[in-house]
């Protein structure tokens, strides 16, 4: 498993369009899944211990979120042929044992993973409504371990902001994760 950080936020960068399936049994696209103040796309997936130490967090968090108007979508880019424990079927398992407020998408190209330069589990872009990049961040100060309960919300704090005023933080401190998993050429 290879640690890495995440780029600092390009502020204003487009997200880039996508049509994937989710667990729900519907095809998500990222018009879809905008909320009315903005829109967070996370890269995600099951068997990281990044993401495990904050899945419960992440659900209360992004519950929250929705009060502001921001909506959320998880995306699984990484390759379940070498990582089974990520495959469609544990995804369904994952977010219905966490009761997943958001849409739970698999990324089967990794096309969409490539487009958003994702690098790492978990790796998260959170948009304001007019699809304009404002935070790239990390969800708090969890790193495998889960942090204390008094953690700063990183995260709920940037997207709260993002809500009330559709800009992000100046100060933002990179995410850290498992590598994406890419296919074999």
């Amino acid at each position: 498993m290879v640690s890495l950080t995440t780029p600092v936020c390009d502020f204003g960068w487009k997200a880039a369009d996508f049509s994937l399936p989710g667990v729900d049994g519907r095809n998500w696209t990222l018009h879809d899944a905008m909320g009315p103040n903005g829109l967070l796309v996370m890269f995600i997936c099951n068997h990281c211990p990044y993401v495990q130490a904050i899945r419960p967090r992440l659900v209360r968090d992004l519950t929250a979120l929705r009060q502001h108007g921001i909506h959320a979508i998880a995306i699984m880019s990484n390759d379940p042929v070498d990582y089974p424990e990520d495959g469609f079927d544990n995804m369904k398992a994952v977010a219905a044992e966490f009761g997943f407020p958001f849409p739970y998408v698999i990324d089967e190209t990794q096309a969409v993973a490539k487009a958003y330069d994702a690098v790492c589990t978990p790796d998260f872009f959170g948009f304001n409504r007019d699809f304009a990049l404002q935070y790239r961040g990390r969800f708090d100060a969890s790193r495998k371990e889960t942090a204390p309960e008094d953690a700063r919300r990183d995260l709920y704090e940037a997207m709260k902001m993002v809500a009330e005023t559709q800009r992000g933080p100046a100060e933002q401190i990179a995410g850290m994760g498992c590598s994406i998993k890419w296919k074999a050429p």
